[in-house]
C-alpha cells in the first residue's frame, strides 16, 4: 500500500520555489504537521495511508501501533477522526473515498499526552483537565471525579445522546512513563494510573466501536494494558509495516519534485532503512522531509531528540558501540519494556536506533537480527556514545577531521598517534568509576566509534571463507581490516598474526582497492595501544 500524490491547491514555501517538475506540480512539505484537515486544505504533500485505515477497520476493533518518535503516528490518528466524524472534502481523491459510508458520523474521543512534563506527580490532574476539554468540545456534560470514572461516563454519555458508538484514539500513551523514567517510584504510578484509565475501554466496549493506541514505546501488556488485554497488536505485522514512514515507491510517486537534483543512493544510505518486518524499508518523514527543504545530509531526525537516558543505560550495562553491531533477539525480547525491566535491545528498537536487519528460523522460535537502520543514526549515535566511552567531545570535531586527513593519505603512524592520544586524554578516575571500561572490548569499541562517526561503510565480525574480522572499514578507495587483542591475554603481534593467517583480506580483493591488515593490541595496565602494526595484504 503506497501513497498517491494528493492535495489541495497551495504554493511552495520557504527556499523552495514554486512550479513543476516532470509535470508534477511541486507542493508545500508538511513538516511538523500532524492535522489532516491542514495538510489537505493547505497545498501540502499527503502520502495517502487510508487504505490501511479501511482494511483495519473492516478486520478488526481495537488496535495497537508503536513506532519511533516523529514517525507521522500522530497524522494517521488524526486521519481515523476526520474519518470517523465523516468530513468528506477531505478524502476526495484517496483510497477511501469510495468505500466509505460518509453518511454515517461517530464521535471521537482523543485524548493524548503529547505535551507536559511527567516526570512529577500530577498526571491524574493532567488526565482530568484533558478529558473536561473534550467534554466542553464534544458538548457533553461533566463532572469532577476520578479520570476513569469521568472517561467512563463520557464514553456512554456520547453513544446515548448520538445513537453512534464512540471511536477511541489515544496518542503518546506512554509518554507520562517515559518520562519519569528515572524516577522509577514516578514511572510505577503513572504506569498503573494508566493502567486503569485505558482499561475503560474494554469495560466499556458496548459503546465503543473503534480503538487505537499508539507510541514509542512497546510497554508489555501486563503492565499497561492488562485490563485491556483485547488489542491487536500491530507493531510487527507484516501487512501493516509501513502504516507510518514513506516507502521507496512513496518518493517516486509524491515527491519527484524534490528528488530533482539529489543523489537517490544517498538519499537511501542516508535516511532509509527502517523495517518491522514487512518486505519493504521506510524512511523517517521528518528526516526525509528535512532534506528536501534544506537540501543538505544531515542528521535531521537524530537532532531532534536526546538519546541520554538510552546512552546512560548502555553503559550501565557494559554495552558499547560493537555489541550494537552484533544484537539478536526473539519477539520476546524486543517488547520487554517496563518500568523494572528494560530490555537493551527493546530499548533501542522500539525507539528507532535500531531495526530489524534479518531474521532466523531457530528450532521453534523466530530470531530477529539487528542493526542501524541508516547512515544518520550510525553515525550520529557512534559519536554520542564516544562521550561515555570516555572522550573528550569538545575535541571530537577536531579529532575527526584529523581522522579523515589521515585515512587519505594512508598515514598509519598518524592514526596510531591519534589514537594513543585519545586513550591518554581520558582521566583514570573515568577508568575507575565507570562500568563501561571493564566490559570486553571496551578499547576496540573507542576505535570503532570513531570509524563510525565519520560515516564510513563499517563491517563489524564480517564472516569470510576462514572466520569473522573483527572490524572491516571500506574507506574510500581503500579497506582497512583491524583484529584487536588484549597483550595481557596472548602473546604479541598476534592480532597480525591473526589477519595473515586467516585470509581475511581475499573476501575484499574483487573491490580492486589497496587492503590494509591493522593488528591492534591494547594493554590494560596501561589503558592504552600495545601495538599498532599495519602491512599491505
Amino acid at each position: 500500500m503506497t501513497g498517491a500524490a494528493v492535495a489541495s491547491d497551495g504554493s511552495g514555501g520557504g527556499r523552495r520555489a514554486a512550479g513543476k517538475v516532470r509535470g508534477v506540480t511541486r507542493r508545500r512539505l508538511p513538516i511538523g504537521i500532524q492535522t489532516f484537515r491542514k495538510i489537505r486544505e493547505g497545498g501540502f504533500y499527503y502520502v495517502d495511508k487510508t487504505a490501511f485505515a479501511r482494511q483495519l477497520i473492516e478486520e478488526g476493533t481495537h488496535y495497537f501501533l508503536s513506532r519511533p518518535r516523529r514517525f507521522g503516528k500522530s497524522l494517521f490518528l488524526d486521519t481515523l477522526k476526520e474519518l470517523f466524524e465523516g468530513n468528506e472534502p477531505l478524502f476526495r481523491g484517496l483510497a477511501i473515498h469510495p468505500d466509505w459510508d460518509w453518511s454515517k458520523r461517530h464521535p471521537v474521543v482523543r485524548l493524548s499526552f503529547g505535551s507536559g512534563d511527567f516526570r512529577t506527580d500530577g498526571l491524574a490532574e493532567v488526565a482530568e483537565a484533558r478529558l473536561e476539554e473534550i467534554e466542553e468540545d464534544l458538548g457533553v456534560a461533566g463532572r469532577p471525579g476520578l479520570a476513569s470514572e469521568r472517561f467512563r461516563r463520557l464514553l456512554r454519555a456520547l453513544h446515548r445522546e448520538t445513537g453512534e458508538r464512540v471511536v477511541v484514539l489515544v496518542d503518546e500513551y506512554d509518554k507520562p512513563i517515559l518520562d519519569a523514567l528515572r524516577e522509577p517510584e514516578v514511572a510505577r504510578r503513572n504506569r498503573d494510573f494508566l493502567r486503569g484509565l485505558y482499561s475503560v475501554v474494554k469495560d466499556a466496549d458496548a459503546h465503543v466501536r473503534f480503538s487505537f493506541f499508539t507510541g514509542v514505546s512497546r510497554f508489555s501488556k501486563v503492565s499497561v494494558f492488562s485490563g485491556l488485554n483485547n488489542l491487536t497488536d500491530l507493531t510487527l505485522e507484516p501487512p501493516y509495516s509501513s502504516l507510518c514512514g514513506y516507502t521507496e515507491a512513496d518518493l517516486d510517486e509524491v515527491f519527484a519534485p524534490e528528488l530533482a537534483g539529489l543523489d537517490r543512493e544517498r538519499v537511501r544510505e542516508w535516511y532509509n532503512g527502517y523495517r518491522w518486518r514487512g518486505p519493504e524499508r521506510v524512511y523517517n518523514p521528518f528526516g526525509i522531509l528535512l532534506l528536501f527543504r534544506q537540501r543538505e545530509f544531515r542528521a535531521h531526525w537524530f537532532e531532534t531528540g536526546s538519546p541520554s537516558f538510552l546512552v546512560e543505560t548502555l553503559a550501565e550495562r557494559g554495552l558499547g558501540p560493537l555489541d550494537l553491531e552484533t544484537m539478536i533477539g526473539e519477539e520476546a525480547l524486543l517488547s520487554r519494556f517496563d518500568v523494572d525491566d528494560i530490555g537493551a535491545e527493546a530499548l533501542l528498537f522500539q525507539t528507532g536506533y535500531l531495526t530489524i536487519a534479518g531474521e532466523v528460523e531457530a528450532g521453534d522460535k523466530r530470531l530477529f537480527r539487528l542493526g542501524y537502520p541508516n547512515r544518520e543514526v550510525r553515525q550520529s549515535l557512534s559519536a554520542e556514545l564516544l562521550r561515555v566511552l570516555g572522550a573528550d567531545p569538545s575535541r571530537q570535531g577536531a579529532r575527526e577531521l584529523r581522522l579523515r586527513e589521515l585515512l587519505a593519505a594512508d598515514d598509519f603512524a598518524g592514526m596510531e598517534e591519534l589514537f594513543r592520544g585519545v586513550f591518554e586524554a581520558i582521566p583514570y578516575e573515568w577508568h575507575t568509576k565507570s562500568p563501561v571500561a571493564r566490559y570486553e572490548g571496551y578499547y576496540a569499541s573507542v576505535v570503532y566509534a570513531f570509524f563510525a562517526s565519520l560515516g564510513l561503510d563499517i563491517r563489524v565480525e564480517e564472516s569470510g571463507r576462514r572466520g569473522r574480522v573483527d572490524l572491516a572499514v571500506l574507506a574510500p578507495g581503500r579497506v582497512l581490516l583491524f583484529e584487536f587483542k588484549v597483550v595481557e591475554e596472548g602473546p604479541t603481534g598476534a592480532a597480525l598474526g591473526q589477519l595473515r593467517a586467516k585470509g581475511y583480506a581475499e573476501k575484499y580483493r574483487s573491490r580492486g582497492e589497496p587492503i590494509h591488515l591493522i593488528g591492534v593490541e591494547f594493554s590494560r595496565k596501561t589503558r592504552n595501544l600495545a601495538a599498532f602494526e599495519v602491512e599491505r595484504a
